[in-house]
């Protein structure tokens, strides 16, 4: 019998959010002991075997950052022995966070990648038990370049090709979008487009603030960005952006979505910029294109007509059910789920500390 399953971090540990499959009515489970008191800043979900693989990377004052995984749908979770994940002595840094955890797509098994502060890529080849550093991107001569954002210094979005597994795309904050075309071994910026309006430069070739990175594995070279100030389309595979924010009422987020079954729909969380950072107009709407960006609609169908919180940019996400699920969380805790694709909403939860990270995934 299938399981809708939603994992939820938090600044203070994580949160299981399990439905039957039609993900009307939530069972709320959590704190889930052995996070408590962890920050959570990144969850995964790998479908692709047998059976579901769930992840988290979790933050403690104590132990520090490490990589959790389980088969059994949250009930125990392992990490081996000597730890998931760690910079090699010669690299002259410590790992303060991971920020994304991302499998690969069907066609590598066991291939999963993370993205950590400092900005680093991190690929395991046993399903995500351990990670080796891609020195590739380490040793880039930009990196001593790449400044941190607000919320640090981190690649935070980690993006396989759905065909090619020698093609990445990663984003930065700041740095912007780098790209590998031969596995990891070299890596090129791929920016031009984006605005970088707070450099004396505004159209750099790296250093934006790049916020979150999409794209659907059917249109491969089709990618979404949502940027400090901007929300693009390249249409490329990266090599030029074109702004997609007419209709929005702000160009300015964190989260950027597409639908899994549907490449010209695409989801985000616009912002009052800079100044306050709350939502436009003081309302939780999540905002949908259904033509990859020329029109936009806001979906407010069982969200909050009164808000004032943001929603960070890994805590908008879907499931590849169908129809699809959309699922938001937002920094005063409350998590939000639709069912049919952002027609209409339900409350989760509330009240839960700051919601950094959502994923879900409908299994069995």
């Amino acid at each position: 019998m299938s399981e809708a399953v939603l994992l939820i971090g938090t600044k203070k540990g994580l949160w299981i959010g399990r439905s039957d499959a039609a993900r009307t009515e939530w069972r709320l489970d959590g704190p889930v002991p052995e996070f408590e008191m962890q920050g959570v800043y990144a969850v995964g979900i790998d479908t692709r075997g047998d059976q579901p693989r769930l992840f988290v990377g979790g933050t403690s004052e104590h132990w520090g950052p490490a990589v959790f995984h389980s088969d059994d749908l949250g009930a125990t979770w392992a990490e081996p022995p000597e730890g998931s994940i760690g910079f090699p002595a010669d690299a002259g840094a410590s790992l303060e966070r991971v920020w994304q955890i991302q499998p690969a797509p069907p066609g590598q098994p066991g291939v999963v990648y993370a993205g950590s502060q400092p900005s680093a890529l991190w690929m395991s080849t046993d399903g995500g038990v351990t990670f080796e550093l891609v020195r590739g991107l380490w040793d880039h001569p930009h990196r001593t370049q790449w400044d941190a954002g607000f919320g640090g210094q981190a690649v935070h979005t980690v993006l396989p090709h759905a065909s090619d597994p020698d093609r990445v795309s990663v984003a930065m904050s700041t740095g912007g979008v780098y790209q590998t075309t031969d596995g990891g071994t070299s890596w090129s910026p791929a920016n031009h487009g984006i605005k970088a309006y707070f450099m004396p430069d505004p159209d750099p070739e790296f250093g934006q603030c790049v916020h979150k990175l999409a794209g659907h594995p059917d249109v491969p070279e089709r990618l979404f960005a949502q940027n400090h100030h901007g929300v693009y389309r390249s249409d490329d595979g990266g090599e030029i952006w074109k702004s997609i924010a007419d209709g929005l009422p702000s160009d300015f987020g964190f989260p950027i979505v597409v639908h899994p079954h549907e490449p010209e729909t695409v989801y985000v969380f616009p912002l009052v910029a800079d100044g306050n950072r709350i939502p436009t107009e003081a309302k939780c709407r999540v905002y949908r294109s259904r033509d990859a960006g020329s029109t936009w609609e806001a979906l407010s169908a069982g969200l909050p007509d009164v808000s004032y919180v943001p929603v960070l940019r890994d805590a908008l996400t879907t499931d590849a059910a169908n129809p699809a699920g959309v699922y938001v969380g937002t920094r005063d805790g409350c998590v939000y789920a639709s069912a049919d694709a952002g027609d209409t909403w339900v409350e989760v939860a509330r009240h839960l500390p700051d919601v950094l990270t959502v994923r879900a995934a409908v299994v069995g």
